[in-house]
């Protein structure tokens, strides 16, 4: 079954953290500057908090962006609300995030088990099930948010399925047999993994493929000349630049 999330023209270009070589990680001049460049897709880090608040934040603790400290899962949100990213900016929620930017589509890391059902609330809240791709780095989590979500949402493979097409050990009919039922529609990798032959055998698959966090021109054109379905990277600036001189930059439609 098509997922409305990947039908935008490929090659998908993906502002890493909202776009981080420019402005703050995950802060809302990030993602309001890859807008103004056009960006259709914004990928961005789940955490929660204490009492189920679901941020756009990536690290377990404040310490490395704000100018609090503390652990993010074990405070409250008014206690995280009052941190500051760079010293300046709120740490925005996923909820306000998919609300204000209603014509474009995230990519959403869940980062904590805890981000499981709150993620299913919010994505009931604001009826982003066609803007939104859950993944994660530990299978488990994604298997358990797959369980719980009642409507068709786009989902990375789990690490183990990565690794099955990376070394072929599974045939593809039973491979493809097994992604369609987990509802699986894309492999997010990074560029070590994304050899041509990995690519080759995803599309074979019927999957999509990601590649991250790739800031250089070099790592870049690579993986888009190996055929990359979408890259993923801080330097939005740069990626932009180089999609329009090979004529495959795809900006965002407004509606």
């Amino acid at each position: 079954m098509a997922i409305p999330y990947l039908d935008h023209p490929r090659p998908a270009a993906f502002a890493h953290r909202g776009g981080a070589a420019h402005h703050p990680e995950n802060s809302w001049p990030a993602f309001e500057y890859a807008v103004k460049l056009g960006y259709a897709y914004l990928e961005t880090d789940a955490r929660s908090t204490s009492d189920g608040a679901l941020l756009s934040f990536h690290d377990a603790t404040l310490d490395r962006v704000t100018d609090r400290t503390g652990q993010v899962g074990r405070m409250t949100y008014r206690q995280v609300s009052e941190a500051k990213i760079a010293g300046s900016e709120p740490i925005p929620l996923i909820e306000d995030l998919l609300g204000t930017f209603g014509e474009l589509r995230f990519n959403i890391d869940l980062k904590d088990s805890g981000t499981i059902e709150p993620m299913v609330r919010v994505l009931k809240r604001t009826a982003a099930w066609d803007r939104v791709c859950v993944t994660s780095f530990f299978g488990k989590r994604l298997v358990a948010a797959r369980k719980i979500l009642d409507r068709p949402v786009c989902m990375t493979v789990t690490p183990a399925a990565v690794a099955a097409v990376r070394y072929a050990g599974i045939s593809g009919k039973a491979m493809a047999a097994r992604l369609a039922r987990s509802g699986a529609q894309c492999a997010q990798v990074p560029t070590r993994i994304a050899t041509r032959e990995f690519i080759r055998r995803s599309h074979e698959l019927g999957l999509h493929v990601h590649v991250w966090t790739l800031n250089t021109r070099q790592e870049i054109e690579r993986a888009l000349d190996r055929g990359a379905d979408g890259v993923m990277t801080d330097n939005i600036v740069l990626l932009r630049d180089i999609l329009t001189e090979r004529g495959q930059w795809n900006p965002r439609v407004d509606v």
